[in-house]
């Protein structure tokens, strides 16, 4: 599947750039480290991020059929995506971005009315086909749980198992980093919460100070959540929204989402995700560094490409994946790198518009 996304990536530069671009995008794909590292692995990123360049490629086939009004090319986006929100439900994204790129496409055709008939026919085919196979899991759900629920929950949760929202409310009002997230939130249930590695910003005053510790000591002993204990934590994090909303709104989720872009992609390896700090192992200390530059190279790249390549077909439809992408990351209290992967695609796509 790996090598497919190779394949497909090539396929999009081929449509919209050139052969020699194809080829190029070919080999940035295929030596990837990042796309490979996850080929290893037992989670859902390389089938997530074929179906998502596939979905992209049916999508750019289609835009390039405006002439010839086939429909085919969407029924493939449609499944591909639907594939993609089986795997994961911000698979749905996709369809999202696709379908709004589509309304833009469609208001600056409204004067052909052909046109406008084959672009409404291309955004519902797509819908359609990607939403389709949601109907029967939902029904599923609805007469087994009793309730609406045709998507896999946000947490991943079982039905009877308790979900600490408020902590999790908490977390985000200061969670800013992939490091946090390996030391304080992944220790959600089961094992301690370390305090001293509570960053600074998770604390507005003494007070504050004491009743986080305070509260984190009652997880501490009895290693799990509560409702008791996790209503604790909602006034707290009502308090630290209230006194600094641009912080919670806008500059956390900004600086998470930089986070995942831009830090070294080491989370499946033995590396010290304190890399910064520099007191691993040589070893991983340099291949953290080493792969914090292979990332910085990828995306340099795809800046260049696309300040170069400014005027390439459909290019619309992929920015508007990737800022949207990007978007909805930045509202999660994980920042985990692994989450942007499903936008190399288009990365290595833009970098391949160099060539």
């Amino acid at each position: 599947m790996d090598i497919g996304t190779c394949f497909v990536i090539a396929d999009m530069a081929r449509r919209t750039l050139s052969p020699k671009a194809a080829k190029a995008a070919f080999l940035l794909a295929a030596l990837c480290p990042f796309l490979a590292n996850y080929a290893a692995a037992a989670l859902s990123e390389t089938l997530e991020i074929f179906f998502t360049a596939l979905a992209l490629d049916f999508a750019i086939a289609g835009l390039n059929a405006l002439e010839s009004r086939r429909i085919q090319p969407w029924l493939g986006c449609g499944i591909a995506i639907a594939a993609a929100i089986l795997l994961r439900p911000d698979g749905g994204l996709l369809l999202i971005a696709i379908d709004t790129y589509l309304l833009v496409v469609l208001r600056g055709s409204w004067r052909d009315r052909s046109r406008v008939s084959y672009v409404l026919r291309a955004a519902l085919t797509v819908g359609l086909m990607a939403l389709t196979p949601l109907v029967p899991w939902g029904f599923r759900n609805w007469h087994t749980l009793h309730r609406f629920e045709p998507l896999a929950p946000r947490y991943a949760n079982q039905e009877d198992e308790f979900v600490p929202l408020a902590f999790n409310r908490w977390v985000k009002t200061w969670m800013a980093d992939y490091t946090s997230v390996e030391e304080i939130y992944w220790a959600v249930p089961g094992d301690p919460i370390p305090a001293d590695k509570l960053p600074a910003r998770t604390f507005d005053s003494e007070t504050q100070r004491q009743q986080t510790l305070q509260l984190l000591a009652e997880y501490n002993e009895a290693l799990h959540f509560t409702p008791e204990l996790d209503a604790k934590f909602s006034p707290l994090a009502a308090r630290r929204i209230h006194d600094h909303p641009l912080r919670y709104y806008f500059w956390l989720p900004a600086v998470r989402i930089l986070d995942m872009w831009l830090r070294p992609r080491t989370e499946l390896l033995p590396c010290d995700s304190r890399w910064w700090e520099f007191n691993d192992d040589p070893q991983w200390s340099a291949l953290a560094v080493g792969l914090g530059i292979i990332n910085l190279f990828y995306l340099g790249a795809a800046a260049t490409g696309l300040a170069r390549g400014r005027f390439i077909p459909h290019l619309g439809l992929l920015l508007t994946f990737v800022i949207l992408r990007s978007v909805f990351l930045g509202t999660l209290e994980n920042p985990e790198p692994r989450y942007t992967l499903e936008c190399y695609p288009v990365v290595i796509f833009l970098a391949a518009a160099l060539f």
